[in-house]
């Protein structure tokens, strides 16, 4: 077996695992929730909100392993003239600014 079909398995039978712990927690939870527990409804809404975030990250981790590029972050390699202009006007603030300079009776 491959390594990149050996770890999308690997991913795909740590979701089957996963689903399972939630929906069983979910089952147990809401049992205790009907059986009078109050405390138990609160988890017999949060187990499926895990289990749905699980699938979710799945679906990145196969992503990433396919090496998905459409998902990336835009990278510009040109420069930006506002960019320059604002990190100017920050340096010469910053130099004229009396608190930047150390004071030598700190020393």
């Amino acid at each position: 077996m491959e390594d990149g079909a050996k770890t999308t398995f690997r991913i795909s039978v740590a979701l089957f695992l996963a689903e399972l712990i939630c929906i069983s927690a979910f089952i147990f939870e809401l049992r205790r929730a009907l059986g009078g527990n109050t405390l138990s409804w609160a988890y017999v809404f949060e187990w499926p909100v895990l289990g749905l975030y699980a699938v979710y990250m799945w679906h990145k981790l196969r992503q990433e392993e396919r090496g998905d590029r459409s998902r990336r972050p835009v990278v510009f390699d040109q420069e930006d003239p506002q960019l320059d202009a604002w990190n100017a006007y920050l340096a010469s603030v910053h130099q004229s600014d009396p608190s930047a300079t150390p004071d030598p009776r700190d020393g």
